[in-house]
């Protein structure tokens, strides 16, 4: 069964996976889990019908910070959410476990390790846009398999 605290812990694992060299960088950011994103997050992030939001970061990123930025600024924002990233994760799973919703919105699993594998995704693809790469350098980077030589 994968609970808010199993998730937790896979949330955590995947941001201590992250380089101490870019993690020394991170300054004011709040990582946080929400279920589903919002409409108005959906909209934000220009997501179309059909498509998956399993991330978003929001907040200025690193590059476009002035000399200006600082003081009682609020803290980035990046959202995991839990539900797509379990059901990325059971469509992209090449066992045969089983995941089931549960009436609590829970998900049943034998195997963690390719929602493990999501979330540490997820992670770095947010981290990265707070150093200002967009979708399309991340996932180029992603593809050829140099997620962390930002």
């Amino acid at each position: 069964m994968m609970t808010n605290r199993r998730f937790e812990q896979l949330v955590s694992e995947g941001i201590e996976a992250i380089p101490p060299r870019f993690l020394a960088k991170l300054e004011n950011v709040a990582v946080v889990i929400a279920e589903e994103p919002s409409p108005a997050q959906l909209e934000q992030s220009n997501t179309k019908e059909g498509e998956t939001l399993l991330g978003l970061y929001e907040g200025i990123p690193l590059i476009e910070r002035g000399e200006a930025y600082g003081g009682m600024v609020l803290p980035d924002k990046i959202t995991i959410f839990k539900f797509p990233i379990l059901e990325e994760a059971a469509k992209s799973s090449c066992s045969s476990a089983v995941i089931a919703r549960s009436a609590k919105g829970e998900f049943r699993r034998e195997d963690d390790n390719e929602i493990r594998r999501v979330v540490k995704e997820t992670v770095w693809h947010e981290i990265a846009h707070y150093f200002g790469y967009d979708d399309f350098a991340i996932e180029t980077r992603e593809d050829e398999g140099t997620n962390y030589s930002l």
